[in-house]
């Protein structure tokens, strides 16, 4: 659904950004108003707080529900009521936002004091009261599909949601010191610490155990996820892979042609990596971007 935006075609006009849920669409305008169209119970119709979409700075999608930012600061929110489409029950809460993530359901928001608001499925993250005495100076928050990872100042990390999503990372706790950068596959994290080196956690085959390759995984300096499996950039311009071998968690196939990589991207289950000669090297499920083979003699000079 949400293929026909024909009943708002009208209002659409001078449009800045559009989000989607799984099912629908919400689109700013350049007067800070928004339309949304597709199924309406997922985020499709946003009737009900159209009077409160005034200056929307940002939107946010879940998978069925989206939250704005308005340029006071505060959050409306519309959609789902149980995956986040709802948060009233937080209006006080919702001042001064300065990022706002999302898993599958929940919604989670940094506030400009550094704490966090979350509203949503409890079980997948909508709920951080658990944790919410340790949610201070957060930096940054990163989400798998039912969980999320917050960065604090003092670079130390706190997890919480689904457990096997990612949510506990109590194993791996003590490791996770002087943390840069936390990046997510849908069911596991991968932090880069300051020396360069990675600790992982959450579903141990879908990039939450990097145990087979730990001794690789030195002067880390980029990662990224396709849905089961993590990809990272070395200083030396090699990659090193892990998780689901299917989909790009396993890069032997092409490891002697993955010198001076300079950039990867990701589809859901496959890398293409950028080498600094402007050639492509492609792994993971062909079916999703995994095989260049068939461009390859086009994919030059990029």
């Amino acid at each position: 659904m949400g293929g026909d935006c024909s009943a708002v075609q009208d209002q659409l006009r001078d449009v800045q950004k559009i989000q989607a849920t799984n099912e629908a669409f919400a689109a700013i305008l350049a007067d800070g108003s928004v339309v949304a169209w597709g199924h309406p119970e997922l985020g499709g119709d946003c009737s009900a707080v159209q009077h409160q979409l005034r200056n929307v700075q940002q939107i946010q999608a879940a998978d069925e529900a989206f939250a704005a930012i308005l340029a006071n600061g505060s959050v409306v929110a519309w959609g789902h009521p149980e995956y986040g489409g709802h948060c009233s029950a937080l209006h006080d809460q919702l001042r001064d936002f300065q990022q706002i993530q999302a898993t599958n359901e929940p919604f989670d928001a940094i506030l400009a004091d550094g704490s966090v608001v979350a509203w949503g499925n409890p079980e997948f993250g909508g709920d951080c009261s658990a944790v919410h005495d340790q949610l201070r100076d957060v930096q940054q928050i990163q989400a798998t599909n039912e969980a999320f990872a917050a960065i604090l100042a003092d670079a130390s990390v706190v997890a919480w949601g689904y457990g096997d999503f990612g949510g506990d990372c109590s194993a791996v706790q003590d490791q996770l010191r002087n943390v840069q950068q936390i990046q997510a596959t849908h069911f596991a994290f991968a932090a880069i610490l300051a020396d360069g080196s990675v600790v992982a956690w959450g579903n141990p085959e879908l990039g939450g155990d990097c145990s087979a390759v730990h001794d690789q995984l030195r002067n880390v300096q980029q990662i990224q996820a396709t849905s089961e499996a993590f990809a990272a950039i070395l200083l030396d311009g090699s990659v090193v892979a892990w998780g689901n071998p299917e989909l790009g968690g396993d890069c032997s196939a092409v490891h002697d042609q993955l010198s001076d990589v300079q950039q990867i991207q990701a589809t859901n289950e496959a890398f293409a990596a950028i080498l600094a000669d402007g050639l492509v090297v492609a792994w993971g499920n062909p079916e999703f971007g995994g095989d260049g083979s068939a461009v390859q003699d086009q994919l030059k000079y990029l």
